[in-house]
């Protein structure tokens, strides 16, 4: 049975053909490290992670490609920067629709001497820049946002929340997992100080590649967590001061990177306009199906926005009467149509969307879904709401 792979918000499936020829090309033929080898392949390999992060600078607006951090994923991003920033007696602002790679690390820090405060949302998961001001304090130094719900898909107004965070000398910490490479990020016109992002999603690299990015003067605001060997400054048992080597210590995901580079080659040439309009087609499609849907079985309806206003290509399915769970299987067992299932380790998002604790079923469209596979896809929800097939129907 052929499936359907509705799951692009954890990671986008396929990756464009020249991402693993990259990397096989890398494994067998290359190999070299950086920042160690003084041989021609050593040099050709930096000079790819060095275009690699003059790519990612360019995407999202950043001041200079060397405060590019490579890490593994976002959650280890969001972790370097929260608890190499923050310091006891410190508050910070975050949305209600945050994903646990804020809320744990935040969560960590509170017993430490942390306080946060959740800003809440409105039960389709957007945000009023209003409600901050009310809960500012004299000790508040940042605020903490993801770009767009990893649960719904609704986008929070990061660009008025930079104006806010400006207006009031505060720091602004961009979580983009959800955003990277399919929606128009410019840290500069947005006023983010720190911008954290995953390479396996919209960037459309392999899983263990992710970073962040620094405005220059938020480089000696953030401690380092982890030290060892750089390849310079060898003499000096010192971390170094300077980018990028400051937060990379030990030995990059060369082949991820370079993984990455061929993805961000391949998202430069189709142009991420493209790939916006292509996933928003589909939502449309698929929204427009669900409301038909409700109208005949009654079954299901949308946790989050129900048009294309504010959102991404990412939709929550609530089945009133039916464990989503079961119907998650049915769809994946029966007819091959891929989603995730449950509360996508975000818990204040589903509290905030009235979800909690049963989950919901989320269909996140990418650039290789159809409109067919999407047709597909509702078809097999109508026999299941309907009783006509599955696993406990």
């Amino acid at each position: 049975m052929p499936s359907i792979y509705l799951d692009n918000a954890s990671t986008t499936f396929p990756k464009p053909q020249a991402v693993p020829d990259a990397m096989y090309r890398f494994m067998t033929q290359v190999g070299s490290n950086i920042n160690r080898g003084g041989y021609a392949r050593a040099y050709d390999t930096e000079e790819t992670v060095y275009e690699t992060r003059q790519l990612l600078c360019g995407l999202f607006g950043g001041q200079d490609c060397r405060q590019v951090i490579f890490t593994k994923n976002v959650t280890e991003s969001l972790n370097l920067l929260l608890k190499g920033f923050l310091r006891s007696g410190d508050h910070v602002l975050v949305s209600s629709m945050e994903h646990n790679a804020v809320m744990r690390p935040l969560v960590q820090l509170e017993a430490r001497g942390v306080a946060f405060t959740r800003v809440p949302c409105a039960g389709d998961g957007s945000l009023s820049v209003e409600r901050l001001a009310a809960c500012l304090t004299d000790r508040t130094r940042a605020v903490v946002m993801t770009h767009a719900s990893n649960v719904c898909g609704t986008l929070l107004p990061i660009e008025a929340v930079g104006e806010f965070c400006r207006a009031h000398a505060l720091r602004f910490f961009v979580d983009a997992a959800q955003t990277a490479g399919v929606w128009p990020i410019d840290m500069e016109r947005m006023h983010i100080d720190a911008l954290a992002f995953t390479g396996h999603k919209g960037l459309l690299g392999p899983q263990g590649t992710g970073g962040f990015l620094l405005r220059e003067d938020m480089v000696p605001l953030v401690e380092p967590l982890l030290s060892g060997g750089t390849g310079s400054l060898s003499h000096t048992e010192r971390v170094p001061d300077f980018m990028p080597d400051r937060f990379e210590p030990g030995t990059l995901n060369l082949p991820g990177i370079v993984g990455l580079h061929a993805g961000l080659l391949w998202l430069r040439e189709t142009g991420i306009d493209a790939v916006r309009a292509h996933e928003l087609q589909l939502t449309e499609r698929f929204l427009a199906g669900v409301r038909v849907l409700r109208e005949k079985t009654g079954g299901v309806c949308v946790s989050g926005r129900e048009d294309l206003c504010g959102r991404t290509g990412v939709v929550s399915l609530r089945t009133p009467g039916r464990d989503p769970a079961q119907v998650a299987y049915a769809l994946a067992e029966d007819y091959g149509v891929l989603t995730r299932v449950g509360l996508h380790c975000a818990p204040s998002a589903h509290r905030t969307l009235g979800t909690y604790p049963t989950g919901t079923i989320r269909f996140s469209f990418g650039w290789w879904n159809t409109a067919d596979e999407v047709d597909a896809a509702l078809r097999a929800l109508e026999r299941l709401l309907e009783g006509r097939g599955g696993h406990g129907a």
